[in-house]
């Protein structure tokens, strides 16, 4: 009899811990938690697309530049890109990503802004900056030179 109470009373803590556990407060957000909400806003054929950068050397050197106008072209029928007008930091960057569809992306070897709409394998160079919230069908269909404005929006 002994041992079924404690196994019982085992049983009950362990339930007791697991429920506090649960019930508990997420950790406050940090200062360097904020660089999650970094929100961005893209003018592309006069709709407002927006997005979210990413806690990158990269991602703050490029909204360090933050608001630029840039004429992008068409590139490989997959991605937009557009030369910045000074190099972001690829420090800590892996050599390459696969970027999806609404990804944005920094091209190092040319120091482009790419805005993908399609479907672009792995490439060297590649760094990931952050996501588009929608509208990549905005992008894609034009076929010509494309005028983005992006600005940052707050949190």
């Amino acid at each position: 009899m002994d041992t079924r109470f404690r196994a019982v009373h085992v049983s009950l803590s362990l339930a007791l811990v697991t429920l506090a556990a649960a019930c508990s407060s997420p950790p406050e957000p940090t200062v360097d938690d904020e660089w999650d909400r970094i929100r961005i806003a893209l003018i592309v054929d006069g709709q407002r697309l927006t997005g979210t950068l990413s806690d990158t050397p990269a991602g703050r050197d490029l909204l360090a530049q933050l608001p630029l106008t840039l004429t992008m072209t068409d590139f490989g029928s997959v991605e937009k890109v557009a030369e910045l007008p000074t190099s972001l930091s690829i420090t800590g960057a892996p050599p390459g990503a696969d970027p999806a569809p609404g990804g944005i992306g920094y091209y190092a070897p040319w120091n482009d802004l790419v805005l993908y709409y399609g479907d672009q394998s792995y490439h060297d160079g590649i760094v990931r900056l952050g996501t588009l919230d929608g509208g990549v069908d905005v992008i894609g269909q034009h076929t010509g030179d494309l005028l983005v404005e992006i600005e940052h929006v707050g949190d």
